[in-house]
């Protein structure tokens, strides 16, 4: 799965404050990802960040299901 920083993701699950939409901070082993809603910022291992991924939307636009 092809993953990048500044890359707009849609979860499985809903945060609390509501959001599905993440964007990503920090690529490699683990991610860092950040909540779109409130901010709140997460660190997600490669495994399950790819598990919970649906919907990736590259930084320039380019829409890719996940």
């Amino acid at each position: 799965m092809d993953i990048r920083v500044g890359d707009t993701i849609t979860l499985k699950k809903q945060h609390p404050c509501g959001s599905r939409q993440w964007t990503v901070l920090r690529s490699g082993a683990d991610f860092r990802i950040q909540c779109l809603g409130c901010a709140h910022q997460l660190m997600l291992s490669r495994r399950a960040l790819e598990k919970s991924v649906t919907q990736i939307v590259h930084g320039n636009g380019e829409a890719a299901d996940g």
